[in-house]
Formats: C-alpha cells, structure tokens, sequence
C-alpha cells in the first residue's frame, strides 16, 4: 500500500508536507483547541472543573473592565500600526528607489540590526530615553526648550506605542521593500511618458502596487501587537495596562487560566473580524480601481 503511495507524485507530494503538517498541528492547533476548550471550563484555585460553561464569557461581558481593555488593546494596536506604516513606506521607498543595486542588500543589513540584541534590552533603552531623567528630557532641559520633564511620555499609552513602533518597524519596512522591488519601472516611465506628474504616477501606480506589502506589513505589526504583554508592563504604568496583562494576570496571579484563555479566545476572534475585514475592503479597494 505505501509503495503504491508512494509510486504516485500526489503520494510523493503528500509525504513531503506530511512532517510539517503535523508539526504546525502540534504545536499550534493542539494548544489553540486546548485554549478554546479551556476557555469552558472553571477552575477554584488548583481545582478545575470540566463541565461545560459560558460563565468565563458571561463574566466578559458584564465586566465593563474587560471591554475597556479590550477596546484600548485594539486602538493601541491600531496606533502602533499606522505610526509603523507610515514611518515605514518612505524607508523602503528609499531603499528601492534611490539605492543602488549593489548596495541595498547593506541597507537591509542595517535595518536588521535591532534584531541583533534582545526584545527585552530594547524596551529597556526606550525606559532610559524617555524616562523622568532620561535622554530626551535632560537635552530638552539643557536647550532650555523645558523648565521641568516631560511625564506624559512614560508610563501611559503613549510611551507603548513609541516602543511598540520602534520594535516592529523592520517586520513593516521588509514586506513594503519586497513589493516594490516588483513594480515593473516601465509602468511609471510610460505614465510620466503619458504626461501624469510624480505624485500622481505614486498614487495611480506605485501605491496600488505596492498593496499587497502594505496589507502585509499592517497585519504583521497589528496582529502580534495586541497581544504583547512585555511592553505595557514595562512601559504603561497603570494607565497602559492592556489585554494581554489581564490575560497573564489571570493566568499567573489569580490562578484563573479559563477566564484566562476566555480572554484571549475573545481577543483573537476580534483580531480575526479586524484583519478579515480589512483585507475584505482591500481587495474591494483594488477591484474598483481596476
């Protein structure tokens, strides 16, 4: 039987992706489903109980807490996000469009080097920039620009979405290079041929073009984002607390892991809604135009 498998190409084909495929199946879709089911049960201290139960979602949602983390989680995301794109497109336009061949893989080499030192020392650095004594506020106080320290820009939201924007910029900048690099450049000398101005030829050719890396970079910073818990803990303050710090709290401190997973069975099903529908109203975008 295996050799008559075997002796096909679909057989071949399915012996090849047989070993990832239950590799992604173990250590993803075991522990999501084990999250989901999870999300049913109760637990009292060490205790849990297995029948079956909506009172983790019930507790959700007449809990207005949860919502108001919720709902600052998606709008810190959504911030991190925009700031990252934005912050992004000229870097990898640049890198594109006005760097040599021969040196653009250097360029990216340099982009890489945040990834060289760890997550963890990064958000570090932020704390020491833009701390009560830190780097921006002595030099704003040196050129005499302050009389006393900036205190809105640690320990909020504000001070996560700097930090936030600065870890994920080359997760945005990379996929932004990747699909302009494939613009044909004979698109845009026939429409500046055609007599369209720059900018114009940037928002009829090159932005629709380069979609498919704008759509990929939003996606890669804002789905991750909302579930970073590293960076609000260290960063927030009591005001920057976001979902994800709920989720670790009931997990480790409480010692409720199913209102735990509840939490975030909720927060990736509204993570889902958002990314679908904004991939949904991109491809609608992009039909119209053409």
């Amino acid at each position: 039987m295996w050799r008559r498998i075997i002796s096909t190409e679909g057989g071949r084909g399915l012996l090849l992706i047989s070993p990832p495929f239950f590799y992604a199946l173990a250590l993803l879709a075991v522990p999501l489903g084990a999250i989901v089911l999870f999300s049913f049960w109760t637990q009292d201290f060490v205790t849990v109980d297995t029948t079956f139960t909506l009172n983790n979602y019930r507790e959700i949602a007449e809990k207005p807490i949860y919502g108001v983390l919720l709902q600052r989680s998606l709008f810190v995301s959504a911030c991190v996000t925009l700031v990252t794109v934005v912050l992004a497109f000229p870097v990898a336009y640049f890198v594109s469009f006005h760097v040599r061949p021969e040196r653009k893989s250097l360029w990216l080499f340099l982009i890489t080097i945040p990834f060289w030192t760890s997550y963890l020392i990064r958000v570090f650095l932020w704390k020491v920039i833009l701390g009560y004594n830190g780097v921006i506020n002595s030099g704003l106080m040196k050129m005499g620009l302050i009389d006393e320290p900036l205190t809105f820009i640690l320990y909020n939201v504000n001070a996560v979405i700097i930090t936030l924007a600065h870890a994920f910029a080359p997760f945005a900048i990379l996929p932004i290079f990747v699909a302009l690099e494939k613009i044909d450049r004979s698109l845009l000398e026939a429409s500046q041929d055609l007599g369209e101005s720059k900018i114009m030829t940037f928002f009829r050719i090159t932005l629709p073009l380069s979609m498919p890396g704008l759509v990929a970079a939003v996606l890669i910073v804002f789905i991750p984002t909302i579930g970073d818990y590293v960076t609000p803990e260290l960063m927030g303050g009591a005001g920057g607390k976001l979902i994800a710090n709920m989720i670790q709290t009931q997990f480790l401190a409480l010692n409720n892991a199913p209102l735990g997973a509840a939490l975030a069975v909720v927060a990736m099903l509204s993570v889902t809604a958002i990314s679908l529908a904004f991939v949904l109203l991109n491809i609608r975008w992009l039909k119209g135009r053409s």
